[in-house]
């Protein structure tokens, strides 16, 4: 593993990712993020360069094989965008006898997550920082995911910006290819309009089986806690919708 990709903003991470009408080149779709870099603490830099060896995973084509990179047999479970990683951080803590992996783009947070993953002594844990739909594509091997978990995606409120939604049908259809038969998807948003496209969007997706009453939302799940995005969130009032499908059985 290469930690300086990770640390130096000029290797590894393509340019333009500021651009919020960026293409990617090798997919020609628009991505659904915007790579704002915003200040990195020293704490957070030594991280990325100190702590990679030991959390990180380099993104590439080579496929992801789950054993080796834990060095056990475990459930799988994803977290994509996970922010600061405190909840992701928490929930590996909680959860010792699962494996969690988590993307994101956002180097700052990334740094975070590392500190936090060292001062718990997390040995059930690991990092991407790439990009969600790429990783899947290229590197997830097909069936081997237990739980997916997207927390507070970006909701891009604007109506001419909602092509830019992570969750659109054909990237649900990429995560049911990933999920094994009962995994389990959980997606939470506090934006109403985002969180009732997603209920549509998963609802009209027959491998999916929506695990709340009356095929709605669900009560926030014990195993969430809440993020600092959350918090922030209840201040101003808003509510925030938990959306739990679990994958059906393949039919062989």
């Amino acid at each position: 593993m290469n930690p300086v990709n990770i640390a130096q903003p000029a290797s590894g991470i393509r340019s333009g990712l500021n651009d919020p009408d960026v293409v990617s080149p090798s997919t020609r779709r628009i991505r659904s993020f915007v790579r704002r870099e915003g200040r990195m603490t020293r704490a957070q830099q030594r991280a990325l360069t100190a702590l990679w060896q030991r959390f990180g995973v380099d993104a590439g084509v080579a496929p992801l094989d789950p054993t080796v990179l834990f060095g056990r047999h475990a459930p799988l479970v994803l977290e994509i965008g996970f922010g600061d990683g405190e909840a992701l951080a928490t929930m590996a803590s909680t959860d010792p006898m699962a494996n969690y992996l988590g993307l994101e783009v956002h180097r700052p947070g990334i740094g975070h997550l590392l500190l936090r993953a060292e001062a718990l002594a997390l040995t059930n844990l690991r990092v991407m920082c790439a990009d969600a739909v790429e990783v899947l594509e290229r590197q997830m091997p097909d069936d081997c995911l237990d739980q997916v978990r997207i927390f507070f995606p970006d909701p891009w409120p604007k109506a001419r910006h909602h092509k830019r939604r992570l969750i659109q049908p054909s990237f649900v259809a990429l995560l049911v290819q990933k999920l094994k038969s009962g995994g389990q998807l959980h997606i939470a948003t506090d934006c109403e309009d985002y969180a009732r496209s997603i209920l549509s969007i998963l609802n009209a997706t027959s491998e999916l089986n929506n695990r709340a009453p009356g095929h709605g939302f669900m009560p926030h799940p014990m195993h969430r806690p809440p993020t600092k995005f959350e918090q922030r969130g209840w201040r101003l009032g808003y509510a925030v919708r938990d959306i739990l499908f679990a994958r059906r059985d393949r039919i062989e």
